[in-house]
């Protein structure tokens, strides 16, 4: 934690101010992140700017054990996760972190809110909004929201500007094949690696992959993206060619059954199979475990044998950067900005979110743009500003050649 905080000056920035304003006095907030040591800075600007905490994980492999018993000792927080817990484990601390009764929810894969929404009903009127962290999660929300099911306002954290560009495209790009490098001490360079979606996940993926030597295979649904990365120099094709050629898979789509048993036979021997999207749904580990025989290779790798070829999968189809034993997230860099925007859009939702009925909405401009300034000034980097004349030329219709 205290490794992560010499390189979170946004954070730092934020705290100074939450400190002598105490705007969360009285607070209390209620979280599912992956807890580890980023996130630990996260929580100690909350609770330094007057919130009561309750925070536990968001995936069952993603906790760092010594980050949560170090959480607990600091003033005004409490921490239910660890690594390696049930499913039943998992709920039962999601259900302790409601059992505080949370004005204010901050989630990564909307589990808190959708507990909140079926099993624990009776603290909705209690809570005033929310922020979500991850593209999962947004999607989730979104459907609730056009039903009509959503029934306090939440900030969509994952999809301003400041999280996408930067979190989303160098945070899991970077820590994606760190993981999948340090987990195997496989080598990047003249492989084929596929990457399963072409959002902004996947293209930073992609991107990085092609930095390190890969031959980059995109599979995609989507036309337009296809096309783009097609003119973005890699090769795509639907994953049911792709499993002939792959070396190394990651998936970044967020949906499910993007490896399936159709897939998975026609694939070389050795193949390793990651998934960088919020649930273990991407791969389709039900079918191997139904249709393989399987060994631990290694730590974080199991070994399903199909046809006589050795499979490998990493960190049982969950989340790579931060399931697999040596995963470690994303940069704390990229962290600082994500983590900045929710500790400002957690102030937002706790002094508006009364004002906004149910729904999501984007992250405010403002709190977007104070973010990129914050860290422009701690690189020591200053930007051009509009002169008068260029603002009216800007605003303006009728000037013309």
């Amino acid at each position: 934690m205290g490794w992560a905080r010499q390189y979170m000056p946004v954070l730092a920035s934020i705290r100074k101010v939450f400190e002598k304003e105490q705007p969360l006095s009285g607070m209390t907030i209620g979280m599912a992140l992956h807890v580890e040591a980023k996130t630990a800075v996260l929580v100690e600007t909350l609770a330094a700017g007057g919130a009561e905490v309750h925070i536990t994980g968001c995936n069952p492999l993603s906790t760092q054990d010594d980050v949560a018993l170090a959480l607990n000792d600091v003033e005004g927080v409490h921490c239910y996760a660890k690594r390696a817990c049930s499913t039943d484990e998992y709920y039962a601390a999601i259900d302790l972190v409601l059992d505080a009764a949370p004005a204010v929810t901050i989630d990564d894969g909307m589990d808190l809110i959708h507990r909140l929404h079926t099993a624990r009903r009776d603290l909705l009127p209690g809570v005033i909004g929310g922020c979500e962290e991850t593209t999962t999660g947004i999607h989730r929300l979104r459907s609730m929201a056009a039903e009509g099911k959503l029934e306090f306002p939440v900030i969509a954290v994952n999809d301003t500007p400041m999280k996408r560009f930067f979190d989303n495209v160098h945070g899991t790009g970077e820590s994606a094949l760190t993981a999948v490098m340090a987990t195997t001490n496989s080598l990047i360079a003249g492989k084929y690696l596929v990457v399963a979606g072409y959002g902004y996940c996947g293209r930073g993926l992609a991107r990085k992959a092609q930095g390190l030597g890969a031959r980059v295979i995109v599979t995609e649904i989507d036309s337009r993206r296809a096309l783009e990365a097609h003119m973005d120099g890699f090769f795509v094709m639907p994953m049911e060619q792709a499993a002939a050629v792959g070396d190394i898979f990651i998936t970044t789509t967020g949906n499910t059954s993007i490896i399936t048993g159709a897939h998975v036979p026609r694939m070389k021997n050795g193949a390793i199979l990651a998934n960088a999207g919020h649930f273990n749904v991407e791969i389709d580990i039900p079918w191997l475990e139904e249709h393989a025989e399987s060994r631990e290779e290694r730590d974080g790798i199991e070994t399903y044998i199909i046809n006589g070829h050795a499979i490998h999968v990493l960190a049982e189809g969950r989340l790579v950067n931060l399931a697999t034993p040596k995963g470690m997230g994303h940069p704390i860099e990229v962290m600082d900005l994500s983590f900045g925007l929710q500790a400002l859009c957690t102030r937002y939702i706790a002094e508006h979110g009364r004002e906004l009925k149910g729904g999501v909405y984007d992250v405010p401009p403002e709190i977007d743009e104070a973010v990129a300034l914050t860290k422009l000034d701690a690189l020591g980097i200053t930007i051009d500003i509009l002169s008068d004349e260029q603002v009216t030329y800007m605003q303006s219709w009728d000037i013309g050649t």
